[in-house]
């Protein structure tokens, strides 16, 4: 085409300087784009020669006309920085520019791979340079410097022109026809390549925020996997122990128990022996549903043993007097209906007083069990006698307890007497509210 005008045509609403205070980007080529603009260059410079010698052959310029060599190294000179295009997107625009100019200027036999040369480095530096103030202005430089050497070309050609009877035939003779086509096709062209190289830099922006959520969601989607994974851990692991640790310890009182008396009270010891078949039977029932829980499609949204209620700790208390360790039970207040993970965890957490209570507080020990209803929660009171625990050590079944009481929303205190023994209360709502992290206050 003919020397190019520098219409901007339509581009892209979003400026530089927005584009430049978004979050930082910087499009990096690869070894394919690498090897892709080196191709590009190779078929150009082929390209090149063949349109130099058929223009020169042509006589594209007549008799000013530039010698076929000069329009070989213009060619070279155009091609060659291609390769590189997207390393150094503005030097290879500037480069391919000037030397255009300098062929257009001296009637080089060569216009169309220059052209393509020209449009290929305008649109790069949209598309990969990342300084986008500095794309702008690589950009509006050129552009500018075309259209001014354009109207300088026409200007001259006006007056030259001047002296044909054809301009003054109309407004719209041939000449000023031709000039009017041709600033509209350099307005598509400079607007072309302005407008594709702002579009693929916003598409390779929009793909680099996609790939980065993506990387960010499937972050998170492995620490949700894992955090879920170590709750069902941390659930597994308490349910089991506050059965094993309850079962085995009153078969373990009951057998002890059995053994010291068998001789002199063999009834007796027969009667513990079947309070021990008992435990166990529960022990195994604990288990199996525990293990059909685990083995149910999704699982259960609250806890395993779902099946017990508030009304329940009566019996625990009846085991553990049974076991050896006296203890009364009371209730306090108009029973109210509870939540079922409410009621679960408060089973489980007089069973875990009372196991603790027989395992640690010594021979001739009691213990008393209250469970008090109030406006809108629950509370459950497990005292028993016995030793004093001047430092006690939390272990799991402390954690255990305290775990199940956020786990309802509700709060605890867990310490020893002054007087001896050991004290746990819980305060859980009647309802299911949100569950939040557990108190850790001691009682004095």
């Amino acid at each position: 085409m003919s020397a190019p005008a520098p219409v901007l045509g339509d581009a892209p609403r979003a400026s530089a300087a927005a584009v430049a205070d978004r979050a930082p980007f910087l499009r990096v080529p690869t070894d394919r784009d690498r090897r892709t603009d080196l191709a590009l260059a190779a078929a150009m410079l082929v390209g090149g020669i063949l349109s130099a010698a058929l223009s020169s052959i042509a006589q594209l310029y007549g008799d000013a006309q530039a010698p076929l060599w000069w329009a070989l190294v213009y060619v070279v000179i155009v091609t060659a920085p291609l390769a590189v295009r997207r390393r150094w997107p503005g030097p290879v625009a500037i480069v391919v520019a000037v030397a255009y100019f300098v062929a257009v200027t001296l009637h080089i036999p060569e216009l169309y791979v220059g052209n393509i040369a020209m449009f290929i480095g305008l649109y790069t530096v949209g598309a990969w340079m990342a300084q986008r103030r500095a794309a702008l202005l690589v950009r509006a430089g050129i552009i500018l410097g075309m259209f001014l050497w354009l109207i300088i070309v026409m200007y001259r050609d006006a007056i030259g022109e001047a002296e044909k009877a054809d301009v003054t035939a109309g407004a719209f003779s041939p000449y000023i026809a031709y000039m009017m086509l041709q600033l509209l096709l350099n307005a598509l062209y400079f607007g072309g390549a302005y407008y594709f190289g702002e579009r693929s830099w916003a598409n390779a922006q929009q793909r680099a925020e996609l790939e980065r959520r993506t990387a960010e969601l499937e972050r998170e989607r492995e620490v949700t996997a894992a955090q879920a994974v170590a709750l069902d851990r941390v659930r597994i692991a308490r349910e089991l122990h506050d059965v094993v640790a309850h079962h085995v310890s009153v078969m373990g009182v009951q057998a002890g128990a059995a053994r010291l008396i068998v001789e002199r009270d063999p009834d007796a010891a027969t009667a513990m022996l079947g309070g021990i078949e008992e435990s166990s039977r529960e022990a195994i029932r604990d288990f199996r549903h525990i293990l059909e829980t685990l083995r149910a499609p999704g699982g259960e949204a609250e806890e395993p043993s779902s099946t017990v209620s508030v009304s329940d700790i009566a019996g625990l208390a009846q085991a553990s007097d049974a076991a050896g360790l006296p203890t009364a039970y009371a209730v306090i207040g108009e029973p109210s209906p509870v939540a079922p993970l409410s009621a679960v965890n408060l089973y489980r957490i007089a069973q875990e007083a009372l196991t603790n209570a027989r395992r640690h507080a010594g021979p001739g020990a009691t213990a008393d069990v209250r469970v008090r209803y109030v406006d809108d929660a629950v509370e459950l009171d497990v005292v028993n006698t016995g030793r004093a625990v001047p430092s006690p050590r939390s272990g799991l079944g402390q954690l255990g307890m305290r775990e199940r009481a956020a786990a309802s929303g509700g709060t605890i205190e867990i310490g020893p007497r002054p007087s001896g023994g050991f004290r746990v209360r819980a305060r859980l709502p009647l309802s299911q509210p949100s569950p939040r992290i557990p108190a850790t206050t001691g009682i004095a």
